[in-house]
Formats: structure tokens, C-alpha cells, sequence
């Protein structure tokens, strides 16, 4: 028996290299044809095909509910796509992610992953088909496309989807077959749906044209494309490249704290490879002036990195090197393979456009030819219908004399010249069909069944009808799903202007200002800040110090605390030729945390400064000498002041300045800042005006020795209601000049004679120039003229003064 079956043996010799090369072309075709490659008509490959069509077989519209996706993925694999579970699901979570489809096909529900983490499983997600997959699949029972056989011959499917919109450049693809690969951009559906109607009315219309209306890409992600020459080659070879890059502007994150805050990142890059790359080349070195990398995103907000920077580092600089060295700047390289007629071809997009418009033309052919044979059937048994109605009568005799129904159907046939289908559909009638009304109801649809028919057959007899057609309904399609351009196209990337930044701020010079409201703010150059009325805001400046961007200063409260700062921590304003706003800055209890008090005075950490004077509410007053403490954040300028005791004024004095005291009694006094002596920061001060009972000082200035000619004094009482009550302020502004010198430790001579109902100064400013003074809303307050007589009474004026300069 053995040797029987051994005899019956049949054994072939075959050449290895030839099955070989024969097995590796079979499985190479089976790749690219069935697995990897999308068909340039519809934009999508077999797996999204048979997912988007399933989904449809179902009945997961959009206005039903959702159900599990391993569901989905069990009829798409049971019944049309045989190749494992797993691929299925992965293709129909693409197909769901904003960030990867420009127009997504699938709603899904729950954990659909990110661009730094996969889904969940399939049994833990929920899907349905997406509003924009209806047009996919829409007439698809009208005839439209072929249907093929699935993998055992049991159920059909369709080789192509009509697909109303061009999908394929819409949604892009990407794949790798066995020898070629392909990768095609997304872009805006509108912007699309008009290139192909314009390429559909102008058919020799050139590349230039075309990119009129299909300009570049537009990611799902957003973000900027830099440099538009990639495109171009790419729309016309099928192949280039093209730079994209993440959306970043410089803000200023916290009060000391500038930083790059990133919203949109190139397409197919996670904020978490982001910040992996960033703290790699921030450790080796590549990249310098970055503290910190803080993931804000979240789902309400979206993408929101931001990238603190060092001070002392121009963030423009940092930006433009975070662009090289990490993936904030990334290329994406378009290589446009799609199958045409069931081979590979690579296009340009003029010529996908033309392969997609061929496809939806004969849909509209096939979907008018199914139409109109549908009708001409209808046509023919509805004029059955009328003959019968005509004749009821002898109908019904016919069909009651008749031995059966076949006998009857003949009978029908001569008797009435109607046709096998004729008189089928009248035997199969009911008899209250058959009544006047009814013969109303179908003379009217006959009348229309003519109308539709010469209509349909117009468009099948006329091209132009057909484009007219394509073109509306491509239009239509744009309006209901087109969204605005998400991506920003830019023909130079801008880095070759921040090239020439240098990446730390120089110490060039500039001034601090310190404002009546508390406000600080940084303005580059060491010219000085125009007094003479030409800043549009704030005319009054509580301190001004000239100093260099890396320095250190202090602010000083009216605590007598002096608080550490540094000067590039404080926002920047730009110096205009032509006039100075000086709106913009930052609260200065927000730059500095220890800082609780008002601010008083900006205080140099310089050691060649000048001697810094103050003065306290009790009349103390103290020079000190440059000498701070550079290691602590914080430190009393004057010691010993009692409780409640506050300063009232600071400046710098030389020996040759004036220092000047205002009391509430309207007593003033100037004397030279020579008979103060120097103090360190550990001194009491001494003595500077002599006060009466119950006086204390409102007022204390520093007057330069070239200032002394053209300061001015502003006093101003209300009566009992105070500066801000409900009382009518009374101001005099007089020349500092009409006031004589007098020793230290005196009384000093009186500035303002009081009126019935004044007893003190509710306040007193020492202006260097001629006054300005603002209310509390920063508007000017027009003031009185210059009084030259020193014991003279003050002139009502029309709003209260919250600060004069």
C-alpha cells in the first residue's frame, strides 16, 4: 500500500530565484493594490474604504447613537476585511483624530489617543460615522460605482466610494508598500472644492492659476508653513518638501517673567517629544537661556506649552534657536503615489484634481442613467395604471372571468395591449387604487415622471450640463463642510532678521520709572525722559533712575525698606521719537514679592551714586552713603522710626542740591544738603525741620543745583473734607525761589496762607519744573497760575489733584 502512494507522487522541479521572484511580485502587488496605497479617486485605501462603507451598512449615522468599536471592527473584518483586528482599528482611530484628518470620518467617543500616546482598546472606545463620510458614501445605491466580491465571495463591496469631495488631498494619505511609499499634505476642503471647479471650467488652466485657489496645505494642527518653492514643486512633480512650524509668541508669563508660549505645533509632532527635545539640547548645551518647560494643555484650552525664559537671554533669539535644534521647526515631504486604473502613479495636483473630477463625472453619469431608467419603468407601469383606470370596468370582468391569474395576465395583455410588467402590477393592485382619485394622482405623476425624464435625458446628452452640475455640488459640499484655513503660509521664514539678535540682552543703558500709581516700567536709552508735555500718559513721575538692562536696583517703600530687583524683570516699553507713552508697566508689588507697602523711590545699587536723602513724617531726615548690602533681598535705609512714622519723599542729594521739607501747617523749609552728613544704612538720621505740635511732614524733595531757578511748589488744601472729600480744592503754585534758605533743625518760613476753614495742607508737591498734576484717572487737572506771593492764599480749582510732578 505504501509503495502505491509513493508511486502516485507527483514532484515538480522549480527554478528557486524564479518562484521567488514570481511569490515576491504576487505579494508586492497584493500591498500596494489592497493594503498601502489609497486610489487616487477617493482618496482612501481598502481598509477606510470597507470601515466608512460598513459603518454606512450599519446604520451609524451621525443622528444615532454610538456603539463599541470593537463592533465596527468585527463586521469589517468578518465581513470584508480579512487582515486581522488590529489593523482595522488602528486605520478607524486615523480616521477619527482631529490632529490627523483635516476632515475626520469617524466620531469617535472616548480615548481615541494623542500625538504622544496611543488609544484605548477597542472594547473601552465608541464610534459612528462623522457628517462628513455621508458624502463619501451618498447615491451609493443609485448604481454609481462598481461592486467587487469580498475575500469568499459571500457579500459585495464597493471598488471605489463616490466621494462628493476630493478626499484625497482633503484628508492626505500615507502608507509604505513593498518598493514605494506615499505621503500627501492635507488641505482645506474649500479651498480644494474651488480649485477643482475652476480646473473643471478651465481645463488648460496652469500651476500658477491653480495655486490661486489651492495656495499650500492646511494641517489639522495648524501652525506655519515657511517657504513656498517645496510646494510649488511638489503640486507640480508629485514630489518636494516643505518646512512647518510650530505658532509660538513671546508673552510675559508672570509679572518677572518673560517666556515663549506655544498654541500650535507641526503637523504629526506631540508636545511631549517637544519637550523631551528641548531638555536634550538644553543640556548639551545647544540651546541657552531657557529655565523651564511647563505643559499647560488640556482639552478646554487645547495646546498650550510654555518655555520660560532666563533673564538676561532676548527671547526672540531663543525662539529662533529653538527652531533649529528642535522639532518646532519639522519637514514634511510630499510624495504623491496613488493608484490610477490600478497602477501606482505619482501626480502632481493638477492631475489628481483632473483624476478625481473624472470620477465624479461618471458617477453623475451613472447616477443620471440609473435615475432615468428608474423613472422610464415607473413611466411605463404608471401609464399601465391609467389604462386600467380608464377601463375599470372591463378590467375587472376580465380578471373575474379569468380561470387563474396567469390566464388573467394574458387576457390583459391582448385585450388592452399592455406588457407582461403591466399587467403584472395591475393584478397585484388592490381595487381602491383603482378610483377617479387615483387616476388624478397618477395623470399628475406621469406629468412629472415626463418632466424628470427629459430633464435627466438633457443631462445625459450634454456635457456642459454634467460640469454645471459637478460644479454646484461640489460648491454645496464646500459651504456645509468647508472651515476657515487653520495653517499660515509664509514665503520667507524670518529667521535671517532674528540672525542678527544677539542671544543675551546687552547692558546697554536705560531708565527705570517709577509711577504715581506703584507702576514700573523699563525704557531703553540714556536719554532723558521729556518733561515738557510731550508724553501722552502719565505726566507725573514719581521716581525716574538711569541705570543699565543687567543691573540691580531697589525699590524703596514708605516703610523706610528698600526691596532688591532686577532691572530686566521689569517690562520694556519702546522710546518713540516723536512723543513717549509711558502706559504698559507692571505693578510693582507684582515684580517684587516682598513688597507691601507703597513704593516710594528707586533706589542705585551703584557704588560711585550720589548720597540717597530721606525724610521722615516726624521731620528726620538722612543722607546715606552707597554703601548696600548685596546679599540680602531686603534692608531698612533709616533705623528707629517710631510706630506710624513713614518717609515722605527720597532723592539723591550731592552737596550741592537743596533739600526742602513741606509740614501740614503749611510751614516750608530749604537748606543745603551739605549740613547733612553722609550716615551708613545702620544711622538714625538727625534732625530737619523743626516741627510745631502736632505738625508732621506731607512733603519732602531733593532740588538739583541746576534745577533750583525753575522748581515749583504746589500746595493744596480742602478744609476739614480733605484733598479727595467732597470740599472744592484750593491750590497755589509758587516758585521755589520766593523761599528763602534757612539753617537745619528750624521751623522755616510759611507757603500758603490758610482761609476760613482750612487749618492744614491736605497735601504738597516739589515739582524740578512747572507743574503737572493729574487726578486719580491720569487725566491732566488744569491748576492756578504762578503765585509770587509766598504768604499768599491758594485758588479754587475745578477736580482734586492725586498727583502733581
Amino acid at each position: 500500500m505504501a509503495d502505491k502512494e509513493q508511486d502516485s507522487t507527483i514532484i515538480l522541479d522549480t527554478d528557486v530565484s524564479q518562484e521567488m521572484e514570481k511569490s515576491f511580485l504576487e505579494y508586492a502587488y497584493s500591498v500596494i493594490y489592497s493594503r498601502a496605497l489609497p486610489d487616487a479617486r477617493d482618496g482612501m485605501k481598502p481598509v477606510q474604504r470597507r470601515i466608512v462603507y460598513q459603518m454606512s451598512q450599519m446604520g451609524l449615522r451621525p443622528d444615532r447613537g454610538h456603539v463599541k468599536s470593537q463592533r465596527v471592527v468585527g463586521d469589517v473584518m468578518g465581513k470584508l476585511h480579512p487582515h486581522g483586528d488590529s489593523a482595522i482599528y488602528d486605520a478607524l482611530v486615523r480616521l477619527a483624530q482631529d490632529f490627523s484628518m483635516r476632515v475626520p470620518l469617524v466620531d469617535g467617543h472616548g480615548n481615541f489617543g494623542s500625538l504622544d500616546d496611543g488609544p484605548a482598546a477597542p472594547r473601552y472606545t465608541e464610534a459612528r460615522m462623522a457628517a462628513p463620510a455621508l458624502d463619501l458614501v451618498a447615491d451609493l445605491d443609485e448604481d454609481v460605482v462598481d461592486f467587487v466580491p469580498n475575500y469568499d465571495n459571500q457579500f459585495m463591496q464597493p471598488a471605489v466610494l463616490p466621494a462628493a469631495f476630493p478626499n484625497l488631498l482633503v484628508n492626505g494619505a500615507s502608507g509604505i508598500a513593498v518598493g514605494m511609499a506615499t505621503n500627501i499634505a492635507p488641505h482645506n476642503l474649500g479651498e480644494v472644492c474651488r480649485a477643482a471647479c475652476y480646473l473643471l471650467e478651465n481645463p488648460e488652466a496652469s500651476l500658477e492659476e491653480l495655486m490661486m485657489y489651492l495656495p499650500g496645505p492646511d494641517l489639522p494642527t495648524g501652525g506655519t508653513i515657511v517657504g513656498l518653492e517645496g510646494i510649488k514643486e511638489a503640486y507640480e512633480t508629485g514630489r518636494g518638501a516643505f518646512r512647518t512650524r510650530a505658532k509660538a509668541q513671546i508673552e510675559r508669563i508672570s509679572a518677572r517673567k518673560m517666556g515663549i508660549v506655544v498654541t500650535e505645533l507641526p503637523y504629526l509632532v506631540g508636545p511631549e517629544r517637544v519637550i523631551e527635545k528641548i531638555k536634550d539640547v538644553v543640556n548639551s548645551g545647544k540651546v541657552k537661556g531657557i529655565s523651564a518647560v511647563t505643559n499647560l494643555t488640556d482639552r478646554h484650552h487645547g495646546l498650550r506649552l510654555v518655555i520660560e525664559i532666563k533673564h538676561g537671554f532676548n527671547p526672540d533669539a531663543v525662539l529662533a534657536s529653538l527652531y533649529k535644534h528642535t522639532p518646532l521647526e519639522d519637514s514634511f515631504s510630499i510624495n504623491a503615489v496613488a493608484l490610477v486604473d490600478g497602477q501606482p502613479r505619482t501626480m502632481g495636483v493638477k492631475e489628481m484634481l483632473r483624476v478625481y473630477l473624472d470620477h465624479r463625472l461618471e458617477v453623475i453619469l451613472r447616477r443620471t442613467n440609473f435615475r432615468l431608467h428608474k423613472r422610464l419603468d415607473r413611466l411605463h407601469l404608471v401609464e399601465g395604471l391609467l389604462i386600467a383606470v380608464l377601463d375599470i370596468d372591463d378590467v375587472i370582468a376580465v380578471i373575474r372571468s379569468s380561470e387563474d391569474t396567469a390566464t388573467a395576465r394574458v387576457r390583459l395583455m391582448d385585450i388592452f395591449e399592455l406588457s407582461e410588467l403591466q399587467a403584472e402590477h395591475i393584478l397585484s393592485l388592490q381595487l381602491r387604487r383603482l378610483t377617479k382619485l387615483a387616476q388624478l394622482e397618477l395623470e399628475a405623476e406621469r406629468d412629472q415622471l415626463k418632466d424628470e425624464i427629459a430633464q435627466l435625458q438633457k443631462l445625459l446628452d450634454s456635457q456642459a450640463l454634467r460640469n454645471e452640475l459637478l460644479v454646484s455640488e461640489l460648491m454645496e459640499v464646500a459651504k456645509r463642510l468647508d472651515t476657515p484655513r487653520r495653517t499660515i503660509l509664509l514665503a520667507d521664514d524670518g529667521l535671517e532678521q532674528l540672525a542678527d539678535i544677539p542671544l543675551e540682552v546687552a547692558d546697554s543703558p536705560c531708565q527705570v520709572v517709577l509711577t504715581p500709581s506703584g507702576t514700573l516700567l523699563r525704557v531703553e536709552g540714556e536719554e532723558p525722559i521729556p518733561t515738557d508735555g510731550e508724553r501722552k500718559t502719565f505726566d507725573t513721575l514719581l521716581s525716574v533712575l538711569p541705570t543699565t538692562n543687567r543691573a540691580q536696583i531697589a525699590v524703596l517703600d514708605e516703610t523706610g525698606v528698600a526691596h532688591k530687583l532686577d532691572v530686566l524683570t521689569i517690562p520694556s516699553i519702546p522710546r518713540s521719537a516723536d512723543s513717549m507713552s509711558l502706559a504698559g508697566g507692571t505693578d510693582a508689588r507684582l515684580l517684587v514679592k516682598t513688597l507691601t507697602e507703597r513704593p516710594l523711590a528707586l533706589v542705585s545699587l551703584a557704588e560711585d551714586a550720589a548720597p540717597l536723602a530721606v525724610a521722615t513724617s516726624t521731620g528726620t531726615v538722612k543722607r546715606i552713603r552707597p554703601e548696600h548690602p548685596t546679599s540680602k533681598e531686603t534692608w531698612e535705609v533709616i533705623t528707629g522710626l517710631s510706630k506710624g512714622e513713614t518717609l515722605k519723599g527720597a532723592g539723591y542729594a550731592p552737596d550741592d542740591a537743596e533739600l526742602v521739607f513741606i509740614a501740614d501747617d503749611a510751614q516750608l523749609l530749604r537748606f543745603s544738603a551739605n549740613l547733612v552728613r553722609p550716615q551708613g544704612i545702620n544711622a538714625g538720621g538727625m534732625s530737619g525741620i523743626s516741627l510745631k505740635s502736632g505738625a508732621s511732614v506731607v512733603c519732602f524733595g531733593v532740588v538739583p543745583a541746576d534745577k533750583l531757578e525753575t522748581a515749583t511748589i504746589l500746595t493744596a488744601t480742602s478744609g476739614e473734607g480733605g484733598l479727595l472729600g467732597e470740599d472744592v480744592p484750593v491750590v497755589k503754585v509758587s516758585p521755589l525761589s520766593i523761599y528763602p534758605p534757612k539753617g537745619r533743625s528750624t521751623q522755616g518760613v510759611r507757603a500758603m496762607r490758610f482761609l476760613t476753614g482750612q487749618n492744614e495742607l491736605s497735601a504738597a508737591w516739589l515739582c524740578p519744573e512747572s507743574p503737572k498734576a493729574i487726578n486719580q484717572m491720569g487725566a491732566a487737572v488744569a491748576l492756578p497760575d504762578l503765585s509770587e506771593k509766598r504768604d499768599g492764599s491758594g485758588t479754587a480749582i475745578a477736580e482734586a489733584i492725586f498727583h502733581a510732578g
